[in-house]
């Protein structure tokens, strides 16, 4: 059959109705979009060039200023602009699916909670293939994709039935692709698994194709060779982009909203908001623009408690409040260093100077010294969620459900990057790996193989922080360079670092350290962790509040010398520690006179 005109627009037709012959052939121009020009500022990609702008139902309803009759017309700035934006954000995800359709894939399986997004982009591939699009639910039937609500109506009642929204691609005479919403449901029912394998091999011979999107993936084992599935991301930061300056001109012209935002405050902003979805973004946009009555850079925690929101679901990982800043850690001069010139890692500018975003550090150090403390401050000075992996809900007593927890915890940490994953104690978890086909079957060995090739192969921003107190019952595989960037010892404070423990805490207890003697209680808290310093603060608060008095210096020494502190009763293990990590691992701390200490301690006798 013959193209007659293929530039006539389409338009959504009742389906059974006997196709016209501009639709009979879709391959004579598979870069054209029939509702545009060719112009090539509309172009998408090589082999796919649809008019993003061209159909006013396929633009974001917030999007108030484009002239629906100078979509098509290139000299226009800025709707090229906004048009090019989006069709770099999608091309890699519209060249795939586009190439899978020509190729008469029968059916595609998309991944998304986006259902509405997918969709957008699957009826923009329709109209530049000249095709019809069509959308099935459960509760509305067939309806065409793209036409306005008002003229949209079922094809048929009995199209609600998931069988028979089957027969009618069967019936239909039409060129077009069909998305079915949530059908993985009915994926159990043996008689539309039957169909569908039937309807494969129909629509391999026909120009139809079916894309089933939800929001799970569920393919049953008889069509696994008939369903591929696409992958569709979250959005990019071209389109969070897009979004936020939506949201910006939707609100500018209102006195009442000050708009603040920096280019690095857009930034700041887009980085915080990936791992969200379009419709979370907005909603968390229009959450602060109402409640606040502006939008600056200081709107991160609104972000991220809509990340919160998120990991709370998953049931496995833990969202901790950044509450700690990095004042909040004493001493620790090297690890802060660190981390303060990593700060800016996940930035474009970082990115576009080569820099690769860090992957993590193991903590090893003496119990109470702050290696968990460091991890809730560094959340703060980053600006990035902390969620903490509970090893303990890893395991489960049910057969292969390890397995699919640390997976899950893993997909559901790098949905909301960037962000740092914090594994506290990470010695308890797999210090049994060696013995563990045993003692537990091999559960632990698979849970860790799953967590160190993660650690290996990972390409998502999030940042590990590994503690550990002993560090010789981790299994060596853990130590290989690639999983780690830098393994960081937090030893007992020295002088200098207790003094300005004793400061942080007496601070945070309403007091002016300028009243005490800092340095007499440096002097008697030798061989104490930080732990043990504030517990000691508030061991002589409560004594104070017995006496009726204000907490003294003496109040506080007198807590101190009633207290054995870790080094003394367990002061072996601790210098076993210490002997592993002097030529193993970098200190966290500098010496009272600045300097790092050294690796090599030797006893020379001059």
């Amino acid at each position: 059959m013959s193209e007659e005109n293929p530039k006539i627009p389409l338009k959504p037709r009742i389906l059974g109705q006997k196709p016209s012959l501009e639709n009979q052939n879709v391959n004579q121009n598979p870069g054209l979009n029939p509702n545009s020009d060719q112009t090539s500022g509309s172009n998408c990609s090589p082999t796919l060039a649809p008019n993003l702008g061209a159909n006013p139902a396929t633009n974001s309803q917030l999007s108030r200023n484009s002239n629906p009759n100078q979509q098509g017309n290139s000299s226009t700035s800025g709707s090229n602009s906004s048009k090019q934006n989006e069709c770099n954000a999608n091309s890699s995800f519209f060249t795939e699916l586009d190439i899978l359709i020509r190729a008469k894939y029968p059916i595609l399986y998309i991944v998304s909670h986006e259902e509405e997004r997918v969709e957008k982009l699957i009826y923009q591939i329709s109209q530049a293939q000249n095709k019809h699009c069509y959308g099935w639910s459960i509760t509305k039937g067939l309806q065409p994709t793209g036409a306005e609500a008002q003229s949209r109506k079922k094809i048929s009642e009995s199209t609600r039935d998931p069988q028979e929204a089957i027969e009618s691609i069967f019936d239909s005479m039409e060129n077009a692709i069909y998305i079915f919403k949530d059908y993985h449901p009915f994926l159990d029912n043996i008689s539309v698994i039957r169909r569908l394998r039937e309807l494969a091999g129909f629509l391999r011979d026909s120009p139809r194709t079916l894309v089933i999107i939800s929001p799970t993936l569920k393919i049953p084992c008889e069509l696994e060779k008939e369903i591929t599935v696409v992958e569709f991301g979250l959005p990019t930061s071209n389109e969070i982009t897009r979004k936020l300056e939506e949201m910006i001109e939707l609100v500018k012209s209102n006195p009442q909203v000050k708009i603040n935002l920096t280019s690095q405050d857009k930034e700041r902003l887009v980085k915080a908001c990936q791992g969200l979805t379009l419709n979370e973004i907005e909603n968390v946009l229009a959450r602060t623009l109402i409640s606040r009555h502006k939008l600056d850079g200081e709107d991160l925690r609104a972000i991220h408690s809509e990340k919160e929101q998120i990991i709370r679901k998953s049931g496995i990982l833990e969202y901790y409040p950044t509450n700690e800043g990095i004042h909040s850690v004493g001493g620790l001069e090297n690890l802060k260093d660190w981390f303060m010139k990593r700060s800016q890692a996940f930035s474009e500018k970082a990115k576009m100077f080569g820099c690769t975003p860090p992957k993590g550090i193991l903590l090893l150090g003496v119990q109470g010294c702050g290696k968990s403390l460091v991890a809730k401050a560094i959340s703060s000075l980053w600006n990035v969620p902390l969620l903490r992996l509970d090893m303990g809900r890893i395991f489960s007593g049910l057969v292969g459900s390890s397995e699919e927890n640390v997976r899950r915890a893993i997909r559901t940490a790098e949905s909301v990057s960037p962000a740092i994953l914090w594994v506290d104690e990470i010695e308890k978890a797999f210090s049994g790996t060696q013995s563990s086909g045993q003692s537990d079957g091999g559960t632990a060995s698979r849970v860790f193989g799953t967590f160190i090739t993660w650690l290996q192969e990972k390409t998502s921003p999030v940042f590990v922080i590994a503690t550990s107190n002993r560090i010789r019952d981790l299994p060596p595989e853990l130590f290989r360079k690639g999983r780690f960037d830098d393994i960081f010892f937090v030893d007992l404070p020295d002088e200098m670092e207790r003094e300005k423990i004793f400061e942080i805490h007496i601070k945070k207890r309403n007091r002016n350290p300028k009243g005490f003697d800092l340095a007499l209680l440096s002097q008697s808290a030798e061989g104490f962790s930080g732990a043990e310093i504030e517990e000691a603060i508030s061991s002589a608060l409560y004594e104070a509040f017995n006496l009726s008095q204000e907490l003294t210096t003496e109040l506080i020494k007198g807590s101190l010398f009633e207290t054995f502190p870790l080094s003394k009763t367990m002061k072996e293990e601790i210098d076993q520690l210490r002997s592993w990590a002097m030529e193993r691992a970098r200190p966290a701390s500098r010496d009272q006179e600045g300097f790092v200490r050294a690796g090599t301690r030797r006893a020379l006798e001059i």
